[in-house]
């Protein structure tokens, strides 16, 4: 058995939809962020430090095609992989001009092998104009996602830590987005300061209540050169434990209708930059974990109605 025989995995559905294996290519297209550049604010969310959640940290001022040439020659080494999802991951991918960010996405898009695209960013940077770019990129035919990094549906713990938008914006984005079409993925953090396993369960009520197409779970990592950290070291923040996470994403995926396609269940970071908790660094234990969980259960997505959420908050 499989994690994916629990779990409805994006690369799976990617193989059932295209007849063979496509990957996604990290691009780092040099962008910034309006949480950190002070239109928003400045300093961005206290758990970010980028380099954490992209393979390739950051890669200024190599082009796209570069990027996306080398990408593909080390997935392909290793999968033999022919097709290609160019995925704009690092900061905010669709936070600049229209026209500058159709020339970064037709140069993504003219490389050989690549399908399509998926833009992660924020749901308060994705105006109608780029909406109506990614639309007609998969009205020719092109693989095109656009993921939203929510992370939590309550707004205080949005504030807490300073991501700078609340549920409203997500909420508008959302539906402006699936209206046209578009798949939307939206990440949660599991693990939040003050979130319990309950704070994750109601999130996702929320989200699944106003429909997604995909989803990615992370648990919250302490890294260097962040905020976060100094809570950490101050002893503000307490990460969760290895089993709670496992547990909750457990809850989580049973929770989701099985037509949900899970991106990722969890997420890591380097070594060289985490400092808790340490099994951030294990993805295959924290795989292994969630699939041998939710065998002893006997369940898998969509096989048990919600958690109870209403009435007292549970941990």
């Amino acid at each position: 058995m499989a994690l994916s025989d629990y779990v409805n995995m994006f690369g799976q559905w990617l193989i059932a939809r295209y007849g063979e294996r496509v990957h996604k290519v990290s691009v780092d297209a040099d962008f910034t962020c309006p949480n950190r550049d002070g239109s928003k604010g400045i300093g961005g969310c206290t758990f970010c430090n980028n380099s954490s959640f992209s393979p390739n940290s950051r890669r200024q001022s190599v082009p796209v095609a570069e990027q996306i040439a080398a990408g593909q020659e080390v997935i392909g080494r290793r999968t033999r992989a022919k097709k290609f999802l160019a995925y704009f991951q690092a900061y905010t991918n669709t936070y600049a001009e229209l026209e500058y960010l159709k020339g970064l996405y037709d140069e993504a898009l003219h490389q050989p092998g690549v399908i399509g695209l998926s833009v992660g960013t924020r749901p308060d940077c994705v105006p109608e104009d780029v909406l109506d770019l990614l639309a007609d990129y998969q009205a020719q035919g092109k693989e095109v996602w656009l993921e939203l990094g929510l992370q939590s549906a309550f707004d205080s713990s949005l504030e807490r830590v300073n991501r700078g938008h609340g549920f409203a914006e997500y909420r508008e984005t959302l539906h402006a987005a699936r209206a046209r079409g578009l798949p939307v993925c939206t990440h949660l953090i599991l693990g939040l300061p003050g979130e319990t396993a309950w704070h994750s369960r109601v999130t996702l009520e929320r989200v699944l209540e106003e429909g997604v197409d995909g989803l990615k779970l992370h648990p919250l990592h302490v890294v260097k050169g962040t905020a976060l950290a100094n809570e950490w070291r101050r002893g503000e923040y307490r990460p969760w434990g290895f089993e709670q996470y496992i547990e909750t994403a457990a809850d989580l995926i049973e929770m989701t209708p099985p037509e949900v396609v899970y991106h990722r269940v969890t997420g890591t970071a380097s070594k060289k930059i985490l400092l808790a908790p340490e099994w951030c660094n294990w993805k295959w234990r924290v795989l292994n974990a969630i699939e041998h969980e939710l065998a002893r259960r006997g369940t898998g997505q969509g096989q048990d109605g919600p958690k109870q959420t209403a009435g007292a908050e549970r941990a």
